[in-house]
């Protein structure tokens, strides 16, 4: 039986949410292991998307590696730690490089740049969810779903003009407009029954993490093209790839952790 692509993207919606709501439900190691194997996951979804695929062989694993590395350093709050191990990942790197040109005087440090890249892109964005309570990480995942989603439905019904059609030729103003203003709504209200900012600060708020949402879309979305590929990976009926999914969160999660750093939110 043929499932038209509107109900796999909801059924994959609601497969996605079941990991995340055991972590927030058990916390401590539950949360740590699932956003480290989500990040593993995600990264080697990444490094596949660069050609040839065989050269990213060996960082797909030194990935793993240091995604578990990283986001157990910043579980120590020692900034140290964090800092050692990207340092240790660059001359790890280097040394994969190394090997490589000596076997090959032609060969580039391209794929060791991309390596470090997507450290930075996903595990070090991510990481930010280790240091926030249940309800920021429900704030910031509805944020972007609630972005996300109005965005889709008001741009298929109603879009005409679109907002930036050499990046992303499917986004319209209207979709766009529509995913701020029920994001804002969304967090303001959330806000005010549950946390300990005025007003004006929630819907500022809403504001700067629906704008993170849809640039770190648009981001996803302009490196595909540069690549010449469709979806970031087919794991997700519907949605494409992992990457195709957290995209927006990708840029929402450090957006907030950010500005929590100087005004927390909740108390």
């Amino acid at each position: 039986m043929d499932i038209s692509p509107h109900k796999q993207r909801i059924a994959t919606s609601i497969g996605l949410a079941i990991l995340p709501a055991m972590a927030l439900i058990f916390q401590g190691w539950v949360l740590f292991t699932v956003l480290a194997l989500f990040c593993v996951l995600t990264l080697w979804e990444f490094y596949s998307m660069f050609r040839p695929v065989q050269s990213m062989t060996a960082f797909k694993s030194l990935g793993a590696a240091f995604t578990f590395l990283l986001l157990g350093a910043f579980t120590t709050g020692n900034t140290n730690y964090p800092a050692a191990v990207l340092l240790i990942a660059f001359w790890a790197s280097g040394f994969v490089f190394l090997l490589r040109y000596n076997k090959d005087v032609t060969a580039s440090y391209r794929h060791a740049a991309i390596f470090l890249a997507g450290l930075i892109y996903i595990p070090l964005n991510f990481h930010f969810v280790l240091t926030m309570q249940p309800l920021e990480i429900i704030l910031v995942l509805g944020a972007a779903t609630i972005s996300d989603t109005t965005a889709f439905y008001a741009g298929t019904m109603w879009g005409k003009k679109k907002i930036w059609p050499r990046v992303s030729p499917k986004k319209s103003w209207v979709g766009s407009l529509a995913g701020l203003t029920a994001c804002t709504i969304a967090i303001t209200v959330y806000g005010m029954s549950l946390g300990s900012a005025h007003w004006w600060q929630w819907i500022l708020l809403g504001i700067a993490l629906n704008i993170a949402a849809q640039f770190g879309d648009f981001f996803e979305s302009a490196l595909k093209r540069t690549l010449d590929i469709k979806d970031s990976g087919v794991i997700l009926p519907g949605h494409g790839g992992l990457l195709d999914r957290v995209d927006s969160l990708l840029l929402a999660i450090p957006t907030y952790g950010l500005i929590a750093m100087f005004h927390p939110f909740f108390k």
